[in-house]
C-alpha cells in the first residue's frame, strides 16, 4: 500500500539542480516524489534504475522503486544532461 511505503522527495530547483543531489534511502520498496519547481520541463532518468519520468513546469509526480541491492544509482535530467544526482541505497537497519 502506497500510504505505508517510505516516501522521499527529490526537487528540481529553479536554478537547475537536484535537491538533494545525493538522496540516501533504505533498501526495499519506496516512493520517490518528484517536484519540478523550475519553469522548464524536466525528465528524471536513471539508466541503472531503468526509470524515467517527464514533468512539466511546476508539476509534482512520483515513481515507485524497489531496490534490494545497496549501492549508488546515478540519475540525471535528460533534458539538461549536465544536471546529475545520485540515489544512495543503504542496507535496512
Amino acid at each position: 500500500v502506497l500510504a505505508e511505503m517510505p516516501t522521499f522527495t527529490l526537487v528540481f530547483t529553479p536554478d537547475g539542480t537536484f535537491e538533494p543531489a545525493r538522496l540516501v534511502v533504505p533498501a526495499g520498496r519506496f516512493k520517490l516524489v518528484l517536484v519540478n519547481q523550475s519553469r522548464e520541463a524536466v525528465e528524471f532518468e536513471s539508466l541503472p534504475l531503468r526509470t524515467e519520468k517527464v514533468l512539466g513546469p511546476g508539476v509534482t509526480s512520483f515513481v515507485v522503486l524497489s531496490l534490494s541491492t545497496p549501492g549508488e544509482y546515478p540519475f540525471f535530467d535528460d533534458f539538461h544532461p549536465q544536471v546529475k544526482g545520485t540515489l544512495v541505497v543503504v542496507p535496512k537497519p
